[in-house]
């Protein structure tokens, strides 16, 4: 009888530190599962070797279009290079008469008659921060930039940025209008500027940025 209890006793000891044991590794295991699932992504999800987005190169195109010309060619670049573009809007639109060279009593005469002169411009660049390759672009107007774009050049800082001057006209060249415009500014890299006709072909225009020397490509 003794024995029988005994043996009894046996057993459930035996079932019992089992249903512990099973109850314990159930529930370790159900803890380690939940604490290495997790919904937030890897923060290091570059694969080894790619840098472009650290790379990359935002690009501007600012550009004053009275009548048009400097548009097209800005748009040509910007499109080229997949880059942003702005135009530089007068708060008070230029007319036809406001454009007559031969009136000396016209407002872009009074203008560029007027070393001081700064039009007022509509709206502005968001972020001018994160570009670091600016082109500018500009008609020229008695040998030099209208003075619009002096404003422009005047209301953000380019340090550390390159700026890429480029004009259109009817036969005259960029001149010292870049250079004037370079001394409204500090810190900047000025390349070179170019005059563009307004009917230039997307490749020549291609052809003028890929040979900057900068490290962008025009296609």
């Amino acid at each position: 009888m003794k024995r029988r209890i005994a043996m009894l006793l046996t057993v459930v000891m035996v079932a019992s530190l089992a249903a512990c044991a099973g109850g314990k590794e159930s529930t370790e295991q159900g803890t380690s599962g939940t604490g290495t699932i997790t919904d937030k992504p890897s923060t290091d999800n570059t694969p080894a070797g790619d840098n472009s987005e650290a790379g990359e190169t935002n690009i501007l195109v600012a550009y004053f279009s009275a009548t048009n010309t400097t548009e097209g060619v800005a748009k040509k670049i910007a499109d080229s290079l997949s880059a942003d573009l702005y135009e530089i809007i007068p708060e008070q639109p230029y007319t036809e008469e406001d454009l007559d060279y031969h009136d000396d009593d016209s407002r872009s005469s009074i203008e560029m008659n007027d070393d001081s002169a700064r039009p007022a411009i509509s709206g502005s660049v968001e972020d001018m921060e994160q570009y670091s390759i600016v082109f500018i672009g500009y008609p020229i107007w008695w040998g030099e930039a209208p003075r619009i774009v002096s404003t422009f050049m005047e209301s953000y800082d380019f340090s550390g940025k390159t700026i890429v001057p480029f004009c259109t006209s009817g036969g005259s060249g960029i001149g010292s209008s870049a250079t004037n415009l370079e001394a409204l500014t500090s810190d900047a890299t000025w390349l070179s500027g170019t005059r563009l006709n307004g009917g230039s072909s997307r490749d020549k225009i291609a052809d003028w940025v890929n040979g900057l020397g900068l490290n962008i490509t025009a296609q």
